[in-house]
């Protein structure tokens, strides 16, 4: 039986919904007033009696005799409502607060009950159940009402860096509580060509039950072709959705992530042909990941998993992250979370000249080309240094207020490198559980410059190594790492990743020579996804442009892989 406090009035009509639908089971019981109480009595205290000898659908009520005092004021713990429940095969007395339900095992049988109770209460909090399921008793043909015979409440429990559902059974309680920044209505992409080419299975297994469970509408898109899911969000109707949801790997969440701040720019009015302030997308963005290396997934959750991706989802839980911006020739490209150039960019163009190649194969076909053909690149390198929290919280309050490049002075850099890295986000990964970039967070305002200077093959395949271990990956002296919030790359030589494959530079000089063409662009590995450039490119950091579903990991529980084929 439910006993209702009865002296908080404004609480029980935050739940005034959920009285109705109880009334419709079962006739509530009011209080009348001093003159009714004094002439029934008796008949009412019998009719108590009775009440806490049965378990009973609830009884909510509300004393009108106390209308006229003044209302105390509400604490989070004050019950209300309370119960009896059979929970597994034992009767339970429940407590409801404003934060949480608790309940401890009734009708003790040892000599030492009370300290025993004590210790088996347990309790749920409100904040961690994602779904609540009413179960009702139902003749045939009724489609409303009908008995209410109780519910299930579903909760999100940690588990280490997993998050996994949970079902707690109980009775007579009402679904109608009201979660705070959940979504109800989603946007999802699924790429059919990721995962092995079972994406879409794997949204169907793990992500759509949960989705389903929790009430939330998903309107998919399977996507056709590369630039599907940017054409998509530049042109439909925003509003409806509460998030939108990638399932894929980071090329096409950076495709979803460029389409979402791309599309706030355009609503915004900017002009993306010049150097501009970027305003924040209007949708928060969930990842579920299905890709090789998932270091967007992973820095977000700690873990690749779909279960989890989807639960952080339900649950709302949010996390700011900061963005790049690509921009050439005063035009803007795209924006992302990272960028490779030399190495990294032309590992990349080389595989993607490959695709006919299964991926895996692809991969490692292109990484051992590559270390074969290794060259180094003569650019001219400029970098804004970051102050730390002062750049930060400048750029916060400047938002709209101009070119952040205008804020600091360029240093400058020329020579030969044989990789150069800029992350705005630690990209954690299973090759890198400490992260690409373990000396950046998602949200600081900065940006983390890694640059590898011209050295021998040898010491560059033992710098590579140490990503997988626990050792200082830029302990060499040919390594230099910055904080930075913009930079500026312009290749000194006409290069071109198309001649990384010729034979003629294959019987070049690694040390000293650059790779020369005719062709004049520039392989730059942006969040996995070539991109060729014809000249300087500009890079710059805006902090917490973008809102990702998920929470800030300082490391990856994923178990450390390494590479077989260096």
């Amino acid at each position: 039986m439910f006993e209702s406090p009865c002296k908080s009035i404004s609480v029980l009509n935050a739940w005034s919904e959920s009285q109705e639908e109880l009334r419709e089971t079962q006739p509530v019981s009011p209080r009348g007033t001093r003159k009714r109480v004094k002439a029934k009595k008796k008949k009412r205290k019998q009719q108590q009696q009775n009440e806490k000898r049965s378990v009973s659908a609830p009884q909510l009520c509300t004393d009108d005799a106390d209308k006229g005092r003044p209302e105390k004021k509400y604490r989070p713990d004050e019950p209300i409502v309370r119960g009896i429940f059979q929970i597994g095969k034992k009767s339970h007395d429940v407590v409801l607060t404003e934060t949480r339900v608790t309940w401890t095992p009734i009708q003790p049988e040892t000599p030492t009950a009370d300290r025993d109770v004590k210790k088996q209460e347990e309790y749920v909090e409100l904040k961690d159940v994602f779904a609540v399921k009413v179960k009702r008793r139902r003749s045939v043909g009724q489609q409303t009402g009908g008995t209410l015979l109780g519910i299930t409440l579903f909760q999100c429990k940690n588990k280490g860096l997993k998050l996994k559902e949970h079902a707690i059974h109980l009775s007579n309680l009402s679904a109608d509580h009201c979660f705070k920044n959940r979504p109800k209505s989603l946007k999802v992409f699924v790429n059919p060509i990721s995962h092995k080419k079972e994406a879409y299975r794997l949204y169907l297994d793990e992500v759509a039950p949960l989705f389903k469970l929790a009430d939330i509408e998903a309107d998919v898109t399977i996507t056709k072709r590369k630039g599907h899911a940017l054409s998509i969000l530049k042109d439909c109707s925003l509003e409806d959705y509460d998030g939108v949801v990638c399932v894929g790997g980071d090329g096409s969440v950076a495709e979803v992530a460029h389409g979402l701040l791309l599309r706030a720019q355009m609503d915004a009015g900017r002009d993306t042909d010049s150097i501009f302030t970027p305003v924040q997308a209007a949708l928060p963005l969930g990842i579920i990941p299905a890709g090789s290396t998932d270091v967007v997934a992973c820095s977000v959750h700690g873990i690749r998993r779909a279960v989890t991706a989807t639960l952080h989802i339900i649950m709302g839980h949010r996390q700011p992250v900061d963005v790049c911006s690509f921009s050439s020739m005063g035009r803007l490209l795209r924006f992302g979370f990272s960028a490779m150039f030399g190495f990294g960019g032309r590992t990349l163009a080389l595989a993607e000249r490959h695709r006919w190649m299964p991926p895996s194969q692809r991969r490692e076909f292109a990484l051992i080309k590559t270390l074969a053909n290794l060259k180094p690149e003569d650019c001219e390198l400029s970098f804004i240094t970051s102050r730390g929290a002062e750049d930060q919280t400048k750029a916060e309050r400047n938002r709209d207020g101009g070119d952040i490049c205008e804020d600091g002075s360029w240093q400058t850099r020329q020579g030969l490198f044989l990789n150069i890295s800029i992350m705005a986000i630690p990209c954690l990964c299973s090759m890198a559980p400490r992260g690409l970039a373990p000396n950046t967070r998602l949200n600081n305002g900065s940006m983390a410059l890694i640059t590898v200077g011209n050295t021998s093959r040898s010491e560059f395949i033992k710098h590579l190594k140490r990503y997988s271990s626990t050792n200082n990956q830029f302990g060499f002296s040919f390594i230099e790492t910055h904080t930075v919030k913009a930079v500026k790359l312009r290749p000194r030589s006409q290069g071109s990743w198309a001649d990384d494959v010729s034979e003629e530079n294959e019987e070049c000089d690694s040390k000293t020579v650059p790779i020369i063409s005719s062709e004049g662009t520039y392989a730059w590995n942006i969040d996995g996804d070539l991109l060729e450039v014809p000249s300087e490119l500009l890079i710059r950091v805006h902090p917490q442009l973008l809102t990702l579903f998920g929470a800030d990991m300082e490391e990856a529980e994923e178990s450390p892989v390494k590479c077989s084929c260096i």
